[in-house]
């Protein structure tokens, strides 16, 4: 039995879901939901002490972080292998998998505070707000979302964590014209912990940044995992058509402040 801890729009949460689809595992879910804080539930830090989804409990095992999850399952379960055998191609894709654990993955909730959830947010009580923010565990995360709540698109801290993606999809462009995947020819777990974070973008209305006259080769790469099975199961059946509406609306009414930090210029 494989219990799985996730939130449907955790991008750590939807690379596990990937895999297991890939290779068509199944899995106990059980739903925590972060926006409500029911990470920093007591039960829940028992398994996660530092209070993020996923977490993978497998024959009575407990398995945090995401990228170790993602190895755990390829090693546990290797039919397909998600991992090349090719020694060039596995450091291509241990490198993608560290790039995004190391920049893109901090950088995802300053990007994803600053647009998607800010205006809900902002709507509670300032009291359960800070509340949220106090169980925080990491203080430079914390004052990092403090910011972009407080903030918007003009916190100090976007521009650099919008940067950090920027300057993922431009190289991603690049590899793309020298292979089909991001670590070789076939899906794999670099493209499975990769995309959640171009999605998230995505999903936060900044499609000129994804589009075919933008990055052709990225479109494309997009256009295929989208049509892989694993898409629908792992990531679509979980997104809420009404969640991902609200946080493209509220893409839309930042894109004109957040399009000069594409050409480089300070937002207005």
């Amino acid at each position: 039995m494989i219990d799985l801890y996730h939130f449907p729009f955790s991008t750590c949460s939807q690379k596990v879901r990937l895999v297991f689809a890939e290779k068509g595992l199944d899995f106990v879910s059980h739903e925590v939901d972060i926006m409500a804080g029911r990470q920093h539930d007591p039960e829940y830090v028992k398994l996660n002490p530092k209070h993020v989804v996923p977490t993978l409990v497998h024959d009575g095992h407990v398995l945090t972080e995401s990228s170790l999850i993602i190895r755990y399952l390829d090693d546990a379960f290797p039919e397909p292998p998600l991992r090349p055998a090719e020694p060039l191609a596995r450091y291509a894709a241990d490198r993608w998998i560290k790039r995004v654990d190391e920049a893109v993955h901090p950088a995802a909730p300053t990007v994803t505070f600053a647009i998607g959830p800010r205006p809900i947010l902002l709507l509670q009580p300032a009291e359960v707000r800070e509340a949220e923010l106090a169980a925080i565990p990491d203080p430079g995360a914390r004052a990092a979302r403090r910011s972009v709540l407080d903030h918007g698109v003009r916190a100090p801290e976007f521009a650099g964590a919008f940067g950090t993606f920027l300057a993922a999809l431009d190289d991603m462009e690049a590899e793309f014209a020298e292979r089909s995947w991001l670590a070789g020819e076939r899906f794999g777990l670099a493209d499975a912990t990769v995309f959640p974070y171009v999605l998230r973008l995505e999903h936060l209305a900044m499609d000129a940044l994804l589009s075919a006259p933008a990055r052709p080769r990225v479109a494309d790469w997009i256009a295929r995992v989208k049509a892989r099975p694993s898409y629908a199961i792992a990531v679509e059946a979980w997104a809420a058509p009404a969640v991902v509406e609200m946080m493209r609306a509220n893409g839309r009414a930042v894109w004109p402040e957040v399009e000069p930090l594409t050409q480089g210029a300070p937002a207005a």
